[in-house]
């Protein structure tokens, strides 16, 4: 590091640095340093750390689990070892300058409220500050977060917005996505045009307010659930969607044990030639997804036999992945089509066709009515506790 102002050297040691012994709260490398002796300290305690996500630490003994997840400086404890859990805080209050808050009831903005049988995450009070900053909570609210029919694009000599404000509200809206899939496709469209935005993206982002406003306490419910095993993924994508480019836009629902824990709406990296090829791209890449949550269920434990399912309602692309023949129409897939049917072969997945009314992911990729979006937020788990009766 650069010498103090103020520090007292000779001319000698003018253009000399200081090297550092010690990282420094502030620094580019203060995380990582951090992290480091964290990890070191949670190895030491007889804690492993999960190959499946870093961030996780677990301990098995006597037939029963400890875990801890940690972002930054906030942790989660859990388990079903109250000893070991109690072990875990007392060892952690000596190491580091700690303090226990007690039963989860909030982390990272999202609250948490829990009975024996359901757990709900919702991000009430972020939104509600959210809609008080931006001078939204007297607006007219709406059923659906973007208009039907509406297409985003880059026009000429349309008039430009604030772009700081636009990427501010853009980003604070992304991490309200966090327990809200109902806005994932909304923000993946106007997060497109985060560099140079105009006048109907920011009416787009409006509206996306107006839409919080009417259920700002909306979240995911998790209920208690025999079948925890069953991992399900609902796939779509359109087809040359993009007005700008024509690449396509893929989503997924993952549940686990019919809770949803995954969601993802995004534009593809290409363009695709035909509906089949952007509903196969899409698959490989949410199979991928599956996969490492398969082995995030083992690390914890939960050991499961039954293959991943994994819906599809294209008949074309289902087609693709279950034939042994090599055509020239899916050479330039070739990758992803050997990678799906490695897996079909192995039975680790199961692909299924279903019919477009039954596919959950169509509110990733595309607009819907307000009926169809209504319907399906039901099925994936959403409610609002908070919502008058």
């Amino acid at each position: 590091m650069d010498l103090p102002p103020g520090c007292m050297v000779s001319e000698k040691q003018c253009q000399k640095v200081c090297k550092l012994k010690k990282s420094l709260y502030g620094l580019k490398q203060s995380l990582r340093a951090w992290f480091g002796r964290f990890t070191k300290s949670m190895r030491a305690f007889g804690y492993h750390q999960s190959n499946s996500d870093h961030t996780l630490f677990l301990k098995k003994q006597h037939g029963k689990i400890t875990a801890l997840i940690v972002y930054v400086d906030d942790m989660v404890v859990i388990g079903n070892d109250p000893e070991e859990r109690k072990a875990l805080q007392n060892y952690l209050s000596r190491e580091f300058e700690m303090k226990d808050l007690g039963h989860l009831k909030y982390f990272l903005g999202i609250k948490v409220s829990r009975s024996s049988e359901e757990i709900f995450l919702s991000q009430r009070k972020y939104a509600l500050d959210l809609l008080q900053e931006t001078r939204m909570s007297g607006c007219q609210p709406v059923n659906t977060p973007i208009e039907e029919g509406l297409k985003l694009c880059v026009e000429p000599n349309q008039v430009s917005t604030d772009k700081g404000r636009y990427q501010r509200l853009v980003g604070r809206l992304m991490y309200l996505a966090h327990t809200r899939p109902d806005l994932a496709y909304a923000l993946s469209v106007v997060s497109q045009y985060m560099h140079n935005p105009e006048e109907q993206h920011m009416n787009a982002v409006m509206r996306i307010l107006r839409y919080l406003k009417n259920a700002p306490g909306k979240g995911i419910l998790f209920a208690k659930n025999v079948n925890h095993q069953s991992i399900e993924v609902y796939i779509d994508a359109d087809w040359a969607g993009a007005v700008d480019d024509r690449r396509s836009t893929s989503g997924y629902f993952t549940f686990v044990g019919d809770n949803l824990v995954t969601w993802k709406s995004k534009k593809q990296n290409v363009a695709a030639r035909s509906s089949a090829e952007a509903e196969f791209r899409g698959m490989a890449l949410r199979l991928c997804e599956a996969l490492w949550l398969r082995l995030l269920l083992q690390d914890l434990g939960y050991l499961s036999r039954q293959p991943i399912q994994l819906f599809c309602d294209n008949k074309a692309a289902c087609d693709i992945a279950h034939n042994p023949v090599q055509h020239d129409r899916t050479k330039h897939v070739e990758v992803d089509r050997f990678f799906i049917k490695e897996k079909l072969n192995d039975k680790i997945v199961e692909l299924l066709k279903i019919r477009s009314e039954d596919q959950l992911a169509d509110i990733l990729t595309k607009v819907v009515s307000s009926q169809v979006f209504s319907k399906f937020l039901d099925k994936l788990g959403m409610c609002d506790i908070y919502a008058p009766t």
